[in-house]
């Protein structure tokens, strides 16, 4: 009998990180997929992950909205007592036998909770890693929570254990997120015209000569400073006046910060060198990071997928702080005068190797292969 898998999905980073697990535990002639999308993924102003996942071929099982609005401190406390609410019923109805959950968002803490109170299985992806802000607590407590851990690389592997969990249950997989690099960078080149596929806002660039690609998420223990941050950014982008596609935040809080003030400078400067997008599908953003002279913002993009593909990364503050990363990074503050810096440096400069520090994209087919072998249990300390 096939084991039944149920993946959540509660953001479009974490499609992007998961997307070939879908692939292989579908494929998988030992395992059944259960999909549930939930959270920003359904949120249009968020790029509507939803309508992606489905135009790629996927059944989704059950849709579950949880995102209050405000984008503060406090939506985000009630969006997650809101996700146990919904998702708990999703993950009850569906009855699978492992609950898969992606990385160190307030969803994703909604996942486990709602897996570990109904005693089904629970398997986090990307635990053990060392950042800055709230994520640290959230993919910690996750690790606590979860019975399965299919980490990136072997220094999470001893973060996780040195937490209290069982060696047998911590799996070394390498990052999904680089089977997606290593795909798109396998696929031949798509020489469709990006702004006519993907619209946006702003003037339509030419990038044939070397662009910059941004993208900036509100920090959720600076959240007030979200827009005084992104400023600073904004500013070195415009005098630097390369190329630059620049990619809409998450939905954490500061997130309105965050847009706020792109919107602002926008109309006050109508930057003749940024063209706005919400999102891109997986593979044509990798490709299109893959093209660029370097990334810059706080995203793990930069640490972790750029760090594969030999992209230079500026990244900005505190968000990735302590996060294992390549020679592809330089970091600086929130400081205009650093980060244009930074930027031209990575001009003078040779383009990075490539670094098999997050895996060698081969991750999906891993994970897939532990869930249809890997005895499934609920940890004894978990138990009424």
């Amino acid at each position: 009998m096939s084991r039944k898998v149920c993946v959540v999905i509660t953001a479009r980073p974490s499609y992007s990180r998961v997307r070939s697990v879908l692939r292989a535990i579908r494929d998988h002639a030992g395992l059944e997929l259960q999909l549930v999308v939930a959270a920003s993924a359904l949120l249009n102003r968020y790029g509507a992950t939803d309508r992606t996942i489905e135009a790629e071929g996927f059944t989704i099982d059950r849709r579950v909205f949880m995102i209050l609005e405000g984008e503060n401190l406090v939506t985000s406390a009630k969006s997650t007592g809101l996700g146990v609410v919904e998702l708990a019923t999703a993950i009850n109805d569906l009855k699978p036998d492992v609950v898969v959950s992606i990385a160190d968002r307030f969803e994703t803490l909604a996942t486990a909770i709602a897996a570990s109170y109904l005693h089904v299985p629970l398997a986090h992806i990307q635990g053990g890693e060392v950042t800055g802000s709230i994520d640290e607590k959230v993919r910690h407590a996750i690790t606590n929570l979860a019975d399965l851990h299919f980490v990136a690389s072997e220094p999470a592997a001893h973060r996780v254990v040195r937490m209290g969990e069982r060696p047998e249950t911590v799996h070394v997989t390498g990052c999904p997120s680089i089977d997606v690099a290593r795909r798109a960078l396998d696929a031949p080149p798509d020489d469709t015209d990006l702004f006519e596929r993907f619209g946006g806002v702003g003037p339509r660039l030419e990038l044939s000569n070397g662009y910059v690609v941004v993208l900036q998420h509100p920090v959720t223990t600076e959240y007030e400073e979200s827009r005084a941050n992104i400023e600073e950014t904004l500013h070195a982008a415009r005098e630097h006046a390369a190329p630059t596609l620049w990619f809409w935040p998450n939905v954490d809080a500061g997130s309105d910060g965050t847009s706020n003030g792109i919107r602002a400078f926008r109309e006050r400067w109508t930057p003749d060198n940024m063209h706005f997008f919400k999102s891109l599908p997986p593979e044509d953003f990798i490709r299109l990071l893959h093209g660029a002279a370097c990334i810059v913002g706080n995203s793990s993009a930069g640490i972790r997928e750029c760090s594969y593909l030999g992209v230079p990364a500026v990244n900005i503050g505190g968000r990735q702080a302590g996060r294992d990363r390549g020679p592809n990074v330089i970091d600086v503050t929130y400081d205009r005068k650093e980060i244009l810096a930074a930027m031209e440096k990575w001009q003078q400069r040779a383009r990075p190797e490539s670094d098999p520090l997050y895996g060698d994209g081969l991750s999906g087919a891993r994970i897939a292969d532990l869930l249809a072998d890997v005895p499934l249990t609920v940890d004894k300390r978990l138990a009424y």
